[in-house]
């Protein structure tokens, strides 16, 4: 594999809204720098739900963005769903919480939770419908935190290292999201790397969030 794109967003209002977002991303023909909280120079307004070490960079399949881009009727340029980092052959339905990805440069990602879809991206795409979509295709975006810093430049080359532990995947952490879980499901996600927030939630009982 290798990465197709680096994107980066500026604050701005989106039609409708009142506050300002990162969310329109564009892709760069530049080396950006990855550190813990995610890539220098991209814009994160709201602390509360984005960014941060568990969710310091969003990751996006090329494979998924194809499919994407059928079920929209509309080519999907890259940063059309905030994403960071687009990724060539990737399936996001393949991704499970804990596997790594490895670039070129040196830069280390480790999946940790599901992007899961906002009333910001319904604004940003023009289409409220695009959140109960989102979640009915089973195909979302991969948070990761950084592993190890390093710079990124599009044309490098990705590993991706699966985790050898339980097999949380991706899209179950989105079908899950907001409830409470089984024991049987709450051991399996409490056994793989997934993100704190929803770890520290699970352990108190509480819907699984983060």
């Amino acid at each position: 594999m290798k990465l197709l794109a680096i994107c980066l967003g500026q604050p701005e209002k989106l039609p409708g809204k009142s506050y300002k977002t990162g969310i329109n991303k564009i892709a760069i023909n530049a080396s950006v720098m990855v550190d813990g909280e995610g890539l220098v120079g991209d814009a994160i307004c709201n602390g509360k739900y984005h960014g941060g070490p568990e969710q310091a960079v969003l990751l996006e399949g090329s494979l998924t963005m194809d499919w994407w881009s059928e079920k929209l009727g509309r080519l999907l340029s890259p940063g059309t769903f905030g994403e960071n980092l687009l990724i060539e052959g990737l399936d996001n339905r393949d991704v499970g919480a804990g596997d790594r990805f490895v670039f070129g440069g040196g830069l280390e990602l480790q999946a940790t939770s599901a992007r899961t879809p906002c009333a910001t991206l319904a604004a940003r795409m023009g289409d409220p419908s695009i959140v109960k979509t989102y979640r009915q295709a089973m195909r979302p975006g991969i948070y990761c935190r950084v592993v190890k810093a390093g710079a990124v430049v599009a044309g490098e080359s990705v590993e991706r290292i699966r985790y050898d532990g339980i097999n949380v995947p991706i899209p179950e952490m989105l079908e899950k999201f907001g409830k409470r879980l089984t024991d049987t499901d709450a051991t399996r996600f409490l056994a793989a790397p997934i993100h704190a927030d929803m770890r520290e939630a699970i352990l108190a009982g509480k819907p699984a969030k983060f």
